[in-house]
């Protein structure tokens, strides 16, 4: 297990590397280094915003607002920055927490309009008094972040009332960032204390055992207080809200029928590594609780008692089940949430998680050497993260030799996190509006387009792409830092700027029928010099548009969000001259692509036909027997049974390559199904 000391040196690392590869300052990249590992524990949603607004008696640096626990968190941080972890004293968190409190008083009173109207500050505090003038917060939550250890002499952290609104208050030091990291990936100590009936489920599965349950309304909306979003860290959706059509029927129900809750809804689906049952059989303990279908109706019957009304009279079934192999569990947990998933339309990118599109990105950073770059004389590799903190876990095992080789080879600068690759995607598709409405909604909109390019053609994610995906990176890092270090960037929505900015060289681009030169930015590591010199234009036009949003638009941050923004952006005229050296035109470019696509497939064939070869007798045997006892209701073709009854008899020694595409397939669904192969 890697102890807290060499968390914490890898924790600095990451920070030293966003500094130098993105343009941050430290503090911004430890501010966002931690928000990504709190939003991972639950503790903040995926769209916080970093916002910094520093004067007398007043610090913050950013905030966050769960729409649906109606919490806002106010964060301001100490990063210390020492190899040595230091020790956070009682005086300054007393402090930190005196002027986030200032902050909330002076929104509250509405005292916050002679700060500068474009910047980030005023954004946020502009967004703050709309959340109260609205009755949408019901807890505000202050939250001092630290690279330091919190001081053991701070025992007990009081609550109060300001305008109305209970402020708790809350430390997060390297100690609660590690347990994070650990929580992930070691033996996960994610309890969920309960006290529920129990009826164990007759089952012969070696993968499961399976229990029934009712739970009363108002412990499932304490349990989801207490833990939010990390419950439905394995559900393919997100809470649909009031706009969905099931949520309104939920309220309704609880509001006028709440005796008949249990019979008009479908109650939740659950898993858990564990249980722990009390004297009587009940269950007192819930281990790694994950709702895989229900979310729904957990965020409903939350929301409904926020909203004050009486949910003493609902219960909610629940189904629960034990995974016995804890090796499989991740696999278990997301095969239930898939076919539990049924009662409304579940689009393909909602599992996207579960994309080949990772694993083919995760074997092409492993695979690609990156050109060599700077004057170095060694190779790299790009490290896709397919799951997070899987480049720190990489190194928990390694001897200190076999670290530093990985380093050298992996280093921190080119960790490739899916979050930030959905941001610089998404950029070059234009669609800077939604970028600019948060990592959430770019992420989501990241999937539907890898999943329909996926539908459409399988060979689309191919080693040509993820250079190109990476080329991206690089641009988008790029643009982060020539516009933090540009004369006329006096501060504030640099993030704004940085995804309009790429979204109009490609909009420039595409007009003109080309293709910009990626393998120009592959092979360099780095952008053309007459390249940062087009964006440092176009950057200072856009970060001048977007600054000044038209009348009624409410703030900048919210006028970025709409099309509206990109539709005005789109048409800034500027006189841009782009070297052909910097392009490709559309027959080059098709040619590229369809010859990538040939050896893809070519190489695919050839795996899977050596697949289909070397996997024993035996093992085709129980897939025919497998898709015989489904009969015609598996979906499979006369033919493809056909095929497959042949291998299983020993008919077909060397498939051809239709053969063995059909036969792969046959497997891999099967296994996806469930069906565990004996290699006896």
């Amino acid at each position: 297990m890697i102890s807290l000391e060499a968390f914490h040196q890898d924790f600095l690392q990451s920070i030293l590397s966003d500094t130098e590869s993105r343009g941050l300052m430290k503090p911004q990249a430890f501010f966002e280094n931690v928000c990504e590992e709190l939003v991972s524990s639950g503790d903040l949603t995926s769209n916080y915003a970093a916002a910094e607004y520093v004067k007398k008696g007043v610090e913050i640096h950013g905030y966050d607002f769960d729409e649906e626990r109606r919490l806002l968190s106010l964060i301001a941080h100490q990063f210390f920055q020492d190899d040595e972890i230091q020790t956070l004293l009682k005086k300054d968190i007393e402090t930190k927490f005196a002027r986030l409190k200032a902050f909330f008083k002076m929104v509250a009173q509405n005292d916050f309009h002679d700060m500068e109207q474009t910047s980030d500050g005023y954004s946020m505090a502009y967004n703050v008094a709309q959340y109260l003038t609205g009755k949408q917060i019901d807890r505000v939550r202050l939250v001092v972040l630290t690279d330091g250890r919190m001081t053991k002499t701070l025992t007990e952290l009081p609550s109060e009332t300001i305008a109305g609104v209970p402020l708790d208050y809350r430390v997060i030091d390297i100690d609660y960032i590690y347990r994070i990291y650990l929580s992930e990936f070691a033996d996960q100590n994610f309890e969920v204390s309960v006290n529920l009936p129990a009826l164990k489920v007759a089952t012969d599965s070696d993968q499961y055992q399976a229990y029934l349950s009712v739970v009363p309304a108002e412990a499932l909306a304490s349990i989801y207080e207490a833990h939010g979003q990390r419950l439905f860290e394995q559900n393919v959706r997100t809470f649909l809200g009031a706009r969905g059509k099931t949520n309104p029927g939920i309220r309704n129900t609880i509001q006028y029928k709440p005796e008949m809750f249990f019979a008009y809804n479908n109650g939740i689906t659950a898993t858990a590594s564990d249980l722990e049952f009390d004297g009587k059989g009940n269950i007192r303990k819930i281990k790694n609780f994950q709702i895989v279908n229900g979310g729904q109706t957990t965020s409903s019957i939350y929301a409904a008692s926020r909203q004050k009304l009486d949910v003493s009279k609902v219960s909610v079934q629940m189904k629960i089940s034990v995974v016995k192999d804890k090796e499989k569990e991740h696999e278990f947990v997301r095969d239930v949430s898939r076919f539990a998933n049924t009662q409304n339309k579940v689009n393909e990118s909602d599992f996207f998680s579960n994309s080949p599109f990772h694993t083919e990105m995760k074997e092409y950073s492993g695979r690609v050497w990156a050109p060599a770059a700077s004057g170095s004389q060694r190779r790299t590799h790009w490290f896709y993260e397919r799951a997070r903190g899987d480049y720190l876990n990489r190194q928990r095992f390694m001897k200190p030799a076999e670290k530093r080789t990985f380093l050298l080879e992996n280093p921190k600068s080119q960790y490739l996190d899916k979050t930030f690759l959905a941001k610089s995607e998404v950029s070059w598709l234009q669609r800077p509006d939604v970028v600019a409405k948060g990592a959430q909604e770019s992420f989501k909109y990241f999937a539907e387009n890898i999943t329909k390019r996926l539908e459409e053609d399988r060979l689309s994610i191919n080693e040509l792409y993820f250079k190109e995906a990476v080329a991206r990176v690089i641009l988008f890092r790029e643009v982060e830092r020539l516009i933090s270090r540009s004369e006329w960037y006096d501060g504030g929505f640099r993030a704004q700027t940085v995804t309009y900015t790429i979204s109009y060289l490609s909009h420039r681009i595409n007009q003109e029928g080309q293709f910009l030169n990626f393998a120009a930015i592959w092979d360099l590591q780095a952008l053309p010099l007459e390249l940062v010199r087009i964006l440092e234009k176009i950057a200072e036009y856009v970060y001048e548009d977007i600054t000044n949003p038209p009348e009624g638009a409410a703030n900048i941050a919210q006028w970025c969000k709409r099309s509206a923004c990109w539709e005005r952006v789109k048409a800034i005229n500027l006189n841009l001259v782009i070297p052909k050296s910097l392009l490709v035109d559309r027959e080059e470019k098709k040619y590229e692509v369809k010859t990538e696509k040939a050896d893809k497939a070519l190489e695919s064939g050839l795996q899977m036909e050596a697949f289909v070869y070397t996997t024993p007798a035996s093992t085709w045997k129980q897939v025919f027997d497998y898709f015989s006892r489904n009969g015609s209701g598996a979906g499979v073709s006369q033919t493809q049974m056909d095929i497959l009854r042949k291998k299983s008899q020993g008919a077909i020694q060397i498939p051809s390559e239709k053969q063995a595409r059909i036969l792969f397939d046959l497997v891999q669904r099967a296994l996806a199904e469930g069906l565990v192969i004996d290699e006896k």
